[in-house]
């Protein structure tokens, strides 16, 4: 685990989405982290009977009285946003820190946002010879932002909720991004909900577990006068009203126990996806274990030419080397039922084969 200043080399905007767009549309998709045959029909439904409302202005209040009450919080703890990629933004934007931090490999965007806005940021990258685990005292003291993943994207590991937690401090703001925490089981280790925490900003996404990537819908938990501070840099309604109409539904009670059902789901098909990766190991295929999010990374040689020979194949896989501490060498896979999964390893067998 090392500190290394912002350095190039890495394109921050590429996403999973990439690879399965125009020419890849018809592939198979294993890089884009949503979950397969979402949103299930009674949202689609729900957010469909939210369009009779278009002509009035959105009004969050009933949306973000249910987030707050879904994590038993005061509403003024809870600011609903275009996504937790608008959050970013936010934070970017409108805080006012000296040394921002971002714990590398994760999601690139908290990187980009902070760099638009004119920020010089610090990465901390975790090893690969550590499974890519977080050690608190490699983040500088004098950090005074610091951004972490939690189960992070690509490397699907989840730190202990008390590791994460560490890294708070008086001054510090620390944002933890809980994109993929519905993904877990019980969402062990999730710091979403806690007050006690000082400086603590918890980002959630609702576009992942129920496919609303096109709708634009997540939140951020926080104290009053962040989230205070952030809605002052918020365009006036930033949040659609079907995007609200999702929000409310996607925090209620039968939508809570599908999100658990789905976790139980991804736990054990990933468990089947990791058990056909590992019979790969002869060709040097490496998964980087315990995975706990919906997708697994693996380190294989000559990746670039295993993810062009996949998508002859017809399946999309998203390349590792534009995360920040990763290389050429890795490639990070959705977790898929069991019959996508047999296909993709058939297909991936036949593509090591001929590396």
């Amino acid at each position: 685990m090392r500190t290394d200043p912002v350095g190039g080399g890495h394109d921050l905007r590429h996403h999973g989405d990439a690879e399965v767009r125009d020419d890849g549309s018809t592939l198979v998709d294993l890089a884009v982290n949503v979950r397969a045959d979402t949103p299930p029909g009674w949202l689609r439904e729900h957010v469909a009977g939210s369009l009779s409302g278009l002509a009035a202005y959105p009004d969050g209040r009933a949306a973000r009285a249910a987030v707050a009450a879904r994590h038993g919080l005061p509403v003024d703890r809870v600011l609903l946003t275009a996504g937790a990629a608008e959050a970013f933004v936010l934070l970017a934007r409108a805080l006012k820190v000296r040394r921002p931090v971002v714990v590398h490999p994760q999601f690139t965007e908290p990187e980009a946002a902070l760099r638009d806005a004119g920020h010089t940021v610090d990465r901390v990258l975790l090893r690969e010879a550590d499974g890519f685990r977080l050690d608190p005292a490699a983040v500088p003291g004098d950090a005074d932002l610091v951004v972490i993943g939690n189960p992070t994207n690509p490397t699907s590991v989840l730190h202990p909720a008390a590791a994460v937690a560490g890294l708070a401090r008086p001054g510090r703001t620390l944002v933890v991004d809980e994109a993929f925490m519905d993904a877990v089981p019980g969402e062990r280790e999730a710091l979403a909900g806690r007050v006690d925490v000082p400086g603590l900003v918890v980002l959630r996404s609702l576009t992942k577990t129920w496919g609303l990537a096109g709708l634009r819908i997540g939140y951020v938990l926080a104290a009053p006068e962040t989230v205070a501070e952030l809605e002052r840099a918020q365009p006036l309604w930033p949040v659609s009203t079907p995007a609200l109409a999702a929000a409310e539904a996607c925090v209620g009670s039968r939508a809570l126990a599908e999100a658990a059902r789905a976790a139980d789901r991804v736990a054990a098909d990933r468990a089947h996806l990791i058990a056909g990766l590992r019979d790969f190991s002869g060709h040097g295929l490496r998964v980087v274990e315990p995975a706990e999010g919906p997708f697994v990374l693996v380190r294989v040689a000559h990746a670039a030419t295993v993810r062009h020979r996949l998508r002859d194949l017809g399946y999309a896989v998203r390349r590792g080397d534009t995360f920040p501490g990763l290389g050429e060498e890795w490639l990070r896979l959705a977790v898929r039922d069991r019959g996508t999964v047999d296909g993709f390893l058939d297909a991936l067998g036949r593509a090591l084969r001929t590396v």
